[in-house]
């Protein structure tokens, strides 16, 4: 149940490092501005041949969530949006992995791996939020397959994705269940709507689905129902902390360098104690967070049982996002009227932290997750 960095993490953990600081930092500021995916920093991924990262050699990767961890948090650091091309692409690739047919792990998951495909992974509606059991997008059997009819919102990725894992309602053996369903791009049908206007991770965009009798054949249903979908949200969590932790450290490297070049009632601002013990508090926070994190991402490499990882990986979700709103807020505050500015940076890591309280499952949720594995669920009368 506990982890230590092995010497080929840390050599990732310094190739990712130096590949933020002297080839993706310079970028982060323009594509924030912009709204506008940047392809040349997918390139980079793909020229590093980091998409496989958390996966089996068999895949190129390193068959550690930990490893993916630490690519997160070092990208996050200095650019949250290069870190999110990571992730769009490995919870779609996790979902086939553990949930998928031989055929569909063969036709899909070396594209994937390549950066030669691309996917994404939709489950939130309008009317559910966070309640995954609540969705009303529905698959009919049909000859050779399904017909799908719903609306999605919110489904990262999905302009430019190969195809789309879509969470969909479907009859099996006699009661309704759920299950993800592989939507081709271009299928008649589906319709990726206008990508939204986001405060935050606004380099990647997410945009509304809309399905009109969308004819997805037998072969592209993907087996393991509810709980699968519930799995992979489980095992993809600790790299949601880990952007908490990247943003969180990038928050504290910004803030360290701008009271050290300020001068205030003829000392240095970071002269201060009251200032010294803000950062202080910081970095206490973010160091807190990095190792529930760690330990998180060390049970999924251990497969630890859904019983024992879902509390600690909503733990570190939940503590990782709170910290990097934290953190953040007061960066901002130490860089007084400047970091309400767009010349500076930091504001950047503020409305990045915000969102990640809420997406991934908020941290409400994630809350009621913890609850439940201490004190057991709510009972509910019909």
């Amino acid at each position: 149940m506990y982890y230590a960095l092995t010497e080929d993490q840390r050599q990732i953990q310094d190739l990712l490092r130096r590949v933020a600081r002297e080839r993706v930092v310079q970028r982060a500021d323009e594509i924030d501005r912009t709204a506008e995916y940047p392809h040349d920093m997918y390139a980079l991924l793909k020229e590093l041949g980091l998409f496989t990262l958390p996966f089996p050699a068999e895949y190129g990767g390193t068959g550690s969530m930990l490893s993916a961890c630490i690519a997160i948090e070092e990208l996050a650091r200095v650019c949250y949006n290069t870190a999110y091309l990571l992730l769009v692409q490995w919870v779609p690739f996790g979902a086939i992995l553990h949930g998928g047919t031989e055929e569909q792990k063969a036709r899909l998951l070396p594209g994937l791996a390549s950066g030669e495909m691309r996917g994404a992974f939709s489950t939130t509606e309008a009317q559910s939020g966070s309640d995954v059991s609540g969705i009303r997008t529905r698959a009919v059997k049909a000859p050779g397959g399904y017909r799908i009819n719903g609306a999605k919102i919110w489904c990262t990725n999905s302009d430019i994705a190969d195809f789309v894992l879509v969470a969909a309602k479907y009859e099996q053996a006699g009661k309704d269940g759920i299950s993800l369903f592989i939507v081709e791009r271009g299928t008649p049908g589906f319709t990726v709507g206008k990508k939204e206007d986001k405060i935050g991770a606004r380099g990647v965009p997410s945009c509304p689905l809309f399905l009109d009798d969308v004819f997805v054949p037998e072969h592209n249903l993907v087996g393991g129902g509810f709980k699968a979908v519930m799995e992979a949200f489980n095992a993809s969590r600790p790299l949601i902390g880990a952007r908490g932790v990247g943003l969180a450290q990038g928050a504290i490297d910004h803030a360290s360098a701008f009271i050290k070049e300020r001068s205030a009632f003829g000392q240095q601002v970071c002269d201060f104690q009251g200032v010294r013990w803000m950062l202080a508090d910081m970095a206490i926070q973010t160091e807190a967070a990095r190792h529930l994190v760690y330990r998180a991402a060390s049970l999924v490499d251990q497969s630890a049982p859904s019983a024992v990882l879902a509390p600690v990986a909503a733990m570190a979700k939940c503590f990782a996002s709170d910290t990097a709103m934290k953190v953040a807020t007061d960066a901002v505050q130490l860089f007084g009227a400047a970091g309400v500015s767009s010349e500076y940076p930091i504001n950047r890591y503020f409305r990045d932290a915000k969102v990640l309280q809420i997406i991934e499952g908020t941290n409400q949720i994630q809350r009621n997750i913890v609850a439940n594995s201490l004190l057991g669920r709510v009972s509910r009368s019909n």
